[in-house]
């Protein structure tokens, strides 16, 4: 393949690539032996293409190879030496297993997590708080089994349930499951094992008392909301300060979570406390197994929970998440770790460069010159 003279330096998605250990991919790949059956296009080369997809926003098949195509003299800067074809990126999406692009993004996460960390250090705490949601992606056909009803015309779609673990100083995931859209979220929280002294918060859809005893003799303060019905019983009512009244704070109460009728049913001890916000005027009831902090501070951590939102607004808007490039499970898979990848290394260029840019700049920045030999 010739060199045009008319190009020089590296293509923007070059720059990009830099940032993948090939070395590292390689042993990866030899792990798990991804490469088994491929002649040409092995596993780099696939994720490279799956990376050009997902920065270019492509939404079939047609659009990345002939996307490639149109660039053919500059792929041997990305380190492909031929264009795929829609079949063998087909079938390489439906039969590669998901799992080498999984153990790429958690090698990535490794090198780079000490880039991650904001510098502009908030609190104490904020350095030691993990955060816990889940989306859900709907799918043009049933290829998972999504959550509600039938639709009137009995035509269900399917539906992918991301579970995600985020440092909240990294604002990457750091742990990553996916199953079925009308799979329950508690078994996700199950068997997570945290630094000691760590905070973990997450929503009330994730009510697992068991864990949540196991994670108080593990030393690790856990912060949620009261599900509605719950039963607790009230032990002692905490004195509030002036300061707290005037910050939201009602009540503050020490009780015990759990039916005390049912002798076989885990009991819980708790601070239960009330909060006012007074901006959307709402009030909220949290509960946790942290009695150093003061309640108006408890409320603050849970304010923080809304960061993995903003996480997962930000991976819907920037990326190719509405359509997928497969229409099997394994296919899903690999295009929602490849995004991952690509919004790992966004982040780490964006907390690397001196200029401040938004994300959302950045990455319209590389979608429109991706393959434009600018520094």
């Amino acid at each position: 393949m010739g060199k045009d003279p008319n190009f020089t330096g590296q293509p923007i998605f070059a720059q990009l690539l830099s940032f993948l250990d090939r070395s590292a991919i390689g042993k990866i790949t030899y792990e798990h032996q991804s490469d088994r059956y491929y002649k040409k296009f092995n596993t780099f080369n696939h994720l490279v293409t799956m990376l050009y997809a997902i920065y270019h926003k492509c939404s079939s098949l047609r659009e990345v190879t002939t996307g490639l195509q149109a660039c053919y003299r500059r792929l041997n800067h990305l380190g492909l030496d031929y264009c795929p074809r829609r079949s063998t990126l087909s079938d390489a999406n439906g039969k590669r297993s998901y799992e080498v692009f999984e153990h790429i993004y958690k090698h990535l996460y490794r090198r780079y997590r000490d880039v991650l960390p904001d510098s502009q250090s908030r609190t104490s705490w904020f350095s030691r708080l993990y955060i816990v949601d889940s989306t859900t992606i709907s799918l043009f056909k049933e290829i998972l089994k999504n959550a509600g009803r039938t639709p009137c015309n009995g035509k269900r779609k399917g539906g992918i349930k991301v579970h995600a673990l985020v440092k909240a100083d990294e604002d990457v995931p750091c742990l990553v499951k996916m199953n079925a859209a009308a799979s329950h979220d508690v078994p996700f929280i199950q068997g997570l094992h945290l630094p000691v002294g760590s905070i973990i918060v997450f929503d009330k859809g994730y009510v697992d008392y068991n864990q949540y005893d196991l994670w108080t003799k593990q030393e690790v303060n856990w912060v949620t909301r009261l599900k509605r019905g719950a039963q607790y019983q009230v032990i002692e009512d905490s004195q509030l300060e002036e300061e707290e009244l005037q910050k939201g704070v009602r009540s503050d109460r020490n009780v015990v979570l759990g039916h005390q009728t049912h002798d076989n049913i885990t009991r819980v001890e708790a601070r239960l406390i009330q909060y006012y916000d007074q901006e959307n005027d709402r009030e909220f009831s949290f509960i946790t197994n942290n009695k150093t902090h003061k309640a108006s501070v408890v409320a603050q951590i849970y304010r923080h929970r809304w960061q993995i939102e903003s996480l997962f607004k930000r991976i819907k808007q920037n990326y190719p998440i509405q359509y997928f490039l497969g229409d099997n499970e394994n296919a899903i898979q690999i295009q929602i770790w490849c995004i991952l990848i690509a919004d790992l290394i966004l982040k780490v260029i964006q907390n690397s460069i001196k200029r401040r840019w938004s994300y959302s700049n950045l990455s319209s920045m590389v979608r429109i010159h991706l393959m434009s030999y600018t520094s």
